[in-house]
């Protein structure tokens, strides 16, 4: 039913005009099936869930259940619960001054029950907005009843001089005052046992205990939780009690494939648009940056358990394009493009968003950070040109033979950092046996992106251990992996 708002200011008006009271859960329940029936995406900007978690979301809204998503970090687990609210109503009608949102119609705390028997159809009203319907709280082991549940005011029983036996001196905490929203708590395991067993009557039956004071408030809330399996090992874990009047538990997950993960990493990384205008980013390029993440989750030095954040690949696309951008103004230019060299630059995102193990430690973030940007050039070389295999026969012919002769009979091969775009393609086009590999195996390759394959050729040809790449101050040296060796001889 659609009711003219801004004409209703009074109980008795909300009661003419016909409006029902519906609980929280049955507002997101009805919702959800008008978008389902429509055909519309109730969970607009989240990727690679569409077949996994929104499924099981969906069902857990239908079955209007508290939820629990459980998942590692950075993966969309509160962004989801931020979606939840276009499932609410527009509008909801609150008694005016009321500190719980009661419903004119279902009224629950002292101070609403006297206004209405006081005023009857004049209690006046006003409507709230489903964009103010959504509390959040992140559980730290500081956090304590007084916040969730509410305490005794001193302050509010001296200005009303009232005795504290008077239920007037409560002031509410977090969860009473989202009666009729959605509440978060994230990382629910770091909450103390003691505070999770008080939550256990609110999900159950709506009362709440404070100093003595035993409040029959059925509150009206979808709770939906969030927690990392790392913390149920490391800092705490959910009580038992708890865990069982949650109805459903959600398990969330990384991008499945590459595809997925620079759509989130394109539609999330805060860009300036004189960045996107004046730094062009080959395909391969933002491929390269995603296999990195997806390196970073497979490899050994890299702890599993905490896992590698969607966030990362986000970070290190933005310090990717201002990388460029910043040998762009040195340099004078206007334009550039992306090159691998550039990669360098976003190490520090990848380095403060990872945690390491032992064997990690020891090579360092800034070696491991290195390391996985070279798995990634391993794996992504064998799509555009021939696998190298690890055994090869000593006499046995292979198509980098004439590129390898070039490095061995020359002195090397630099890329400067600072090279201006014309100097950096200059230096590539310089080696016939380069061209004409991209010429025999990339014959149709976009033009725009062909030097960052052929950098990419040069750095792959590095990991299969063809050639030495040697960093120094402000550049990279390629050189055969024996030549210099065998000339001192």
């Amino acid at each position: 039913m659609k009711l003219d708002y801004k004409k209703i200011h009074t109980l008795g008006e909300l009661k003419v005009a016909g409006y029902k009271s519906k609980s929280v859960k049955d507002e997101l329940r009805d919702n959800l099936i008008q978008k389902i029936k429509k055909g519309e995406d109730a969970f607009p900007g989240v990727w690679g869930y569409e077949d996994s978690v929104i499924p099981e979301l969906e069902r857990a809204i239908l079955s209007r259940h508290n939820i629990n998503l459980l998942g590692l970090r950075g993966q969309a687990k509160t962004r989801l619960a931020h979606l939840m609210v276009n499932l609410l109503d527009e509008y909801i009608p609150v008694v005016e001054g009321s500190e719980i949102n009661d419903d004119p119609l279902k009224p629950m705390s002292r101070f609403a029950k006297e206004l209405i028997k006081e005023k009857g159809d004049h209690t006046p009203i006003i409507w709230m907005h489903k964009s103010e319907r959504f509390a959040e709280k992140l559980a730290t082991p500081d956090v304590t009843v007084a916040d969730l549940i509410g305490d005794v005011d001193p302050i509010k029983a001296a200005n009303l001089k009232l005795s504290y036996a008077d239920d007037r001196v409560i002031h509410f905490g977090m969860i009473p005052r989202a009666n009729r929203c959605i509440f978060v708590i994230n990382e629910l395991p770091d909450l103390q046992a003691r505070i999770q067993v008080s939550l256990f009557n609110i999900l159950e039956e709506g009362d709440i205990q404070i100093r003595g004071f035993k409040l029959r408030l059925p509150l009206d809330i979808q709770f939906v939780f969030t927690a990392n399996p790392e913390d149920y090992t490391n800092r705490g874990s959910i009580v038992t009690p708890l865990k069982d009047r949650i109805g459903s538990q959600i398990l969330t997950h990384y991008p499945d494939d590459i595809e997925i993960a620079r759509k989130i990493t394109a539609q999330e990384a805060k860009l300036d648009s004189r960045q996107t205008d004046a730094v062009y980013v080959p395909d391969l390029a933002k491929d390269l940056l995603e296999q990195i993440i997806f390196e970073a989750r497979e490899s050994e030095y890299v702890d599993a358990k905490s896992g590698v954040s969607a966030r990362t690949s986000i970070t290190a696309f933005e310090n990717l394009l201002s990388t460029a951008e910043r040998r762009s103004l040195l340099n004078g230019g206007d334009y550039t493009m992306v090159r691998l060299s550039d990669f360098l630059g976003i190490i520090p995102s990848i380095t403060g968003k990872i945690e390491l193990v032992y064997e990690g430690e020891q090579e360092g973030a800034d070696g491991v950070a290195a390391i996985l940007i070279d798995d990634a050039v391993k794996s992504l070389f064998p799509k555009y040109f021939p696998k190298i295999n690890k055994l090869e026969r000593k006499d046995e012919e292979t198509v980098y033979d004439e590129l390898l002769h070039w490095f061995f009979q020359g002195e090397g091969f630099e890329l400067m950092d600072d090279f201006t775009d014309e100097e950096y393609k200059r230096a590539l086009d310089s080696i016939p046996a380069l061209n004409q590999l991209l010429k025999d195996h990339q014959p149709e390759y976009d033009v725009k992106d062909v030097y960052f394959l052929k950098e990419l050729l040069l750095w792959g040809l590095v990991s299969y251990k063809k050639l030495n790449k040697q960093r120094f101050t402000d550049g990279f040296e390629f050189k055969d992996l024996y030549s210099s060796f065998l000339k001192d001889i």
